[in-house]
């Protein structure tokens, strides 16, 4: 069970890439823009603060060693953070909607406007751990719900020539992409051991941040990660099913229920390195996508059978791949 949060606060800009930039020809768009880092981020920043501590904090960090996330928070209220909101609510500025399941198939509600008539599309992607299970009228009416708290600010950088201070005939610009967080808010993560106070370089960049560390007291919470795990639930981290080969919409195994329906979107890019060796790149299921399982599984994700995770030098689980919370479908029992 997850037992600390740790919590990251930037120290002026964090690049949301490594090494990604656009050609001069094409300056427009963010290229390669990726934020937060993911959770394996920290799980290496965690092995690198004890590399003095022995073998043995080594060993026992390798077994059991677990970190999910990235979310984020207020800094007046981090125990409160915020998570994903899952696909089966939508919290747009004119109007909230609900996703239904009946008789087999989706079916959206909404009490603001025609659904049949207009495609209503989320403005807000996240929402306090604490309206977990709020339905998405009462989420919007109490300001629980919030859109990225980051904003992508790029960075044109000049190629110079070596002879002179002028800028190179071809591919003399590249653009890359800086992120900056508000003061009044910080990235959170989950983690199984705690890492002590202090200032150290983070991300792919290396960019100071300020890190704290403190015990998870939300009961909310922690409520919600041991509850079983019925017929539907929602991701809060994006997961990656399957082999070291191949990318699954769920877990390949045959002791895991069958998947009768999802709500989901196009999948994200997943990459991350092992003893500082680059993983293999796959595909992950996004964050918020929704489930509904023809069997309910009556255990908590913590519980989950780590053969239904895939393994590169260790368990995906172990960097929080497919964190999950049950969530209340209507039509589902």
């Amino acid at each position: 069970m997850f037992r600390y949060q740790i919590i990251i606060s930037p120290l002026g800009f964090m690049y949301g890439s490594s090494g990604a930039f656009l050609s001069p020809e094409n300056l427009v768009g963010r290229s390669g823009a990726k934020f937060p880092p993911e959770a394996a981020t920290l799980s290496g920043l965690v092995f690198g603060a004890n590399k003095n501590q022995g073998e043995s904090i080594q060993r026992e960090l390798k077994r059991n060693l677990f970190v999910s996330g990235p979310f984020w928070s207020k800094n007046n209220d981090k125990q409160n953070f915020y998570v994903p909101i899952p696909r089966h609510k939508i919290i747009a500025k004119k109007g909230v909607a609900q996703w239904q399941y009946q008789n087999q198939q989706w079916q959206l509600t909404s009490q603001d406007i025609d659904t049949k008539q207009e495609k209503l599309e989320p403005d807000y992607r996240w929402q306090t751990i604490n309206s977990w299970i709020s339905p998405a009228d009462a989420i919007k009416k109490n300001n629980n719900a919030a859109k990225d708290p980051w904003q992508f600010v790029p960075f044109l950088h000049p190629q110079i020539k070596h002879s002179e201070r002028c800028v190179e005939a071809t591919n003399g610009l590249f653009l890359e992409n800086s992120v900056q967080m508000p003061t009044d808010t910080s990235l959170v993560y989950l983690s199984t051991h705690p890492l002590p106070q202090g200032w150290y370089r983070f991300g792919g960049e290396n960019h100071t941040v300020e890190i704290e560390c403190e015990e998870i007291k939300n009961q909310t919470f922690l409520k919600l990660l041991n509850k079983p795990i019925g017929r539907s639930f929602a991701l809060i981290t994006p997961a990656v099913w399957g082999s070291n080969r191949l990318s699954h919409r769920h877990p390949d195994h045959a002791t895991f229920p069958k998947t009768i329906d999802m709500l989901t979107d196009k999948p994200v890019p997943y990459r991350y390195g092992v003893n500082g060796r680059l993983g293999r790149g796959r595909y992950a299921v996004p964050t918020g996508s929704v489930y509904i399982l023809q069997e309910p599984l009556n255990k908590p994700w913590w519980e989950w059978d780590e053969a239904w995770f895939p393994k590169e030098g260790y368990s995906l689980k172990q960097v929080g791949c497919g964190l999950c919370l049950p969530v209340d479908i209507q039509g589902v029992d």
